[in-house]
């Protein structure tokens, strides 16, 4: 049976968060939009990703405070305990509820949501096979296929005792202990939440140091912070085999050193999803890595024809795909707008939590800037000791010539939302004076971004001139 063909000036492929925004301002902008999702919109961010596991990490966090209560002169009777299936209830119930919210946005912008696997026929033609099959048609096409969990062939993934970050974050009940394997975000973020619910965590990380990609001060800060909770880390290295032993796992190190667990996590890295979609009979280029390139208007090698999100860049993160869906669908529609990576925030989700954007001190070194550095500690912060939030530190990294804010790094509570103050200075130029010429409001956290700046200026308020360094 011949298939039902559909007209249209936009057809975004993939419904995730750089889909669904390119979609919403492609409609905007008054052009008829479809959006092509096999699975459930929102993508692996809402569905499989960034909002259930943090939904997880923010009942963890309550029951942290409930057992730092004792701190704030608050008693509490008998045995604090917490039932694990009520926190994954509340985590599906929330899910579905949020991407309840973003089907009915997506439907008041008048989108067309084809459901089924989209696969190129032509540069300008899309098969869809599933529950709405057809062939779409479109002017512009915004190509939002994201990426998926990589799997290894020495340990694939089954779902009960090895796991990726998406069958993970389907368990009913907790493990007595896990070893996870990569020691980079997602890794760094389950281990942070498992230890919290009293899970015997270890990380293997092949790099000298878990979260290889952030600075020395902040990698090697959590690596301690990790450690004093009891968090076990074996950095540089490689796991050759997993063993399904019994009733868990038996990791096994180059060196003959084993590891056992109940469950091991495989998180070192995401497969990109641009195979199988019909690039070639498009015309579209692929580099041999997977990545689309694309230019700062997110068009590829075809005319009409844009990628973003993990397959068009190397930032993974869904609010750079967010962006850089807006910025196609702009220049798919007639305006004109550019990428700029120079204020890319970056989030960390540990206890403590991590924000960085911009260049790190050994980045500006290495570019060549006169860089320097200036640091606060939060445990000089009357809020962070008010809260009983001392652990962590700012700081701010400057060009001496200039004064020019080049990065930002915040470890500690709310670091997740401290981050933007300085994405919004390095996003427009400033200089460190824009900060410590701005009145900042007392008592709060946000004053530490003062304060490095005050240190990098050589302008100390609340530390001595010569200040200690860091513990």
């Amino acid at each position: 049976m011949e298939k039902k063909e559909s007209q249209f000036d936009v057809a975004v492929l993939g419904g995730g968060p750089g889909g669904y925004p390119a979609a919403i301002r492609a409609a905007q902008n008054g052009k008829k939009v479809c959006l092509i999702e096999a699975d459930k919109l929102g993508g692996t961010c809402l569905n499989r990703g960034c909002i259930p596991s943090k939904i997880l990490i923010a009942n963890a966090e309550v029951l942290k405070r409930v057992n730092e209560a004792a701190e704030f002169g608050i008693v509490i009777d008998g045995k604090v305990s917490f039932d694990f299936s009520k926190m994954v209830k509340r985590k599906d119930t929330l899910v579905t509820k949020t991407r309840k919210s973003l089907e009915g946005l997506i439907k008041s912008n008048q989108i067309t949501v084809l459901r089924g696997y989209g696969k190129f026929l032509s540069p300008r033609k899309i098969d869809v096979e599933g529950e709405d099959s057809c062939v779409v048609t479109a002017e512009r096409i915004i190509i939002a296929t994201g990426s998926e969990p990589r799997e290894i062939a020495a340990f694939p993934f089954d779902g009960v005792k090895v796991h990726n970050s998406t069958t993970l974050l389907d368990l009913a009940e907790l493990p007595k202990s896990i070893v996870i394997i990569g020691g980079g975000i997602i890794g760094c973020e389950f281990a942070s939440l498992y230890n919290h619910l009293g899970v015997d965590v270890t990380i293997v990380e092949m790099m000298p140091s878990i979260i290889p990609m952030e600075s020395q001060q902040v990698s090697s800060f959590l690596s301690r912070a990790f450690q004093k909770k009891g968090i076990k880390i074996y950095p540089n290295e490689l796991v050759q085999k997993i063993n399904r032993e019994g009733n868990g796992v038996e990791v096994q190190l180059a060196g003959q050193k084993t590891l056992q667990a109940d469950i091991a996590l495989v998180a070192i890295g995401r497969k990109l999803n641009t195979s199988n979609i019909g690039l070639d009979k498009a015309g579209v280029n692929v580099g041999p890595d997977g990545i689309v390139p694309v230019n700062e208007k997110m068009e590829t090698n075809i005319f009409g024809i844009y990628a973003i999100g993990d397959i068009a860049s190397k930032w993974w993160l869904a609010h750079v795909a967010s962006h850089q869906g807006i910025v196609a669908a702009k220049n798919a529609t007639g305006e004109k707008a550019f990428m700029n990576y120079n204020a890319i925030p970056s989030v960390i989700f540990t206890d403590p939590e991590i924000g960085t954007v911009g260049l790190s001190l050994e980045a500006a070194t290495k570019e060549g800037y006169a860089a320097t550095i200036g640091a606060f500690p939060f445990q000089a912060l009357g809020k962070s000791q008010a809260e009983f939030q001392t652990e962590g530190f700012a700081q701010v990294v400057i060009d001496k010539t200039t004064g020019q804010i080049l990065g930002a790094q915040v470890v500690g509570h709310e670091a997740s939302s401290l981050v933007s103050e300085m994405t919004v200075a390095i996003a427009n130029e400033l200089t460190v004076e824009s900060i410590t010429e701005t009145i900042h409001a007392h008592p709060t956290i946000a004053e530490a971004w003062l304060e490095a700046a005050l240190m990098a200026d050589d302008t100390p308020l609340h530390m001595p001139p010569k200040a200690l360094k860091r513990s």
